[in-house]
């Protein structure tokens, strides 16, 4: 644990940092960029180092844009592992035990978020928007895949905030070399494993999705339920 005044100190910086986003925002980014872009339109040299330092642009502000950038990613972690640890109550059966749990982030060197005697599960936590969400895509057909591909004899789970949009995407027609275009390694396995077999996404899905279960979390703990709405 960090010593007190350590600690104060981080939370000095954090909340400095995003009062210095929140205004360099102006209430929306969106409308504030949009017109940084007109600003800046035709400007010399001169001219743009003038309106860098009448609209406020430093590297202080850049800073304080890296300093969220690094807590952000740890959120994410933070996220994933205690919406687990909320959920394992409401899913967790009779006589049924934790054998595995892989809460961090990267390669934690487990194979799934959750080994019990029971199941193996994936869960992921996402906020969908409805838009291309390419690499949201990426991450959930990964996790498919590996419940998927596991040999294993007990049951494969993979646990979902909302079924409409991770649904749309396995139903729809992405291309293979598309979604792993990112993840040699596994496209080299797919296609050592299945060559030319399938080139969309659901063909495989038609293929594997008797031996996977895609769950809505949302409807298992009412608590997630609410943050979700």
């Amino acid at each position: 644990m960090l010593p007190a005044n350590l600690w104060l100190n981080s939370m000095t910086t954090l909340i400095e940092s995003a009062k210095s986003i929140q205004q360099f925002e102006a209430g929306s980014l969106r409308d504030r960029l949009s017109n940084l872009e007109k600003v800046f339109e035709t400007t010399d040299k001169q001219t743009s180092q003038t309106l860098v330092s009448t609209q406020n642009i430093t590297a202080s502000l850049l800073e304080s844009a890296f300093v969220l950038k690094e807590v952000a990613g740890q959120i994410n972690v933070i996220v994933h592992a205690v919406g687990i640890l909320i959920a394992l109550p409401h899913i967790l059966k009779e006589g049924e035990r934790v054998e595995s749990l892989s809460l961090g982030a990267g390669n934690t060197g487990k194979a799934f978020d959750l080994e019990t005697n029971w199941r193996v599960a994936e869960f992921k936590f996402i906020r969908w928007r409805g838009g291309s969400e390419a690499i949201r895509q990426n991450s959930i057909f990964k996790d498919f895949y590996g419940l998927a591909e596991a040999e294993t004899t007990k049951e494969r789970y993979l646990y979902v905030a909302g079924l409409t949009y991770p649904l749309k995407f396995f139903t729809g027609g992405r291309a293979f070399h598309s979604v792993m275009s990112r993840n040699n390694k596994l496209w080299s396995g797919f296609q050592e494993r299945y060559g030319d077999r399938f080139t969309k996404v659901r063909e495989y899905y038609e293929y594997r999705k008797s031996l996977v279960q895609i769950v809505d979390i949302l409807e298992v703990v009412p608590e997630l339920a609410e943050l979700f709405k």
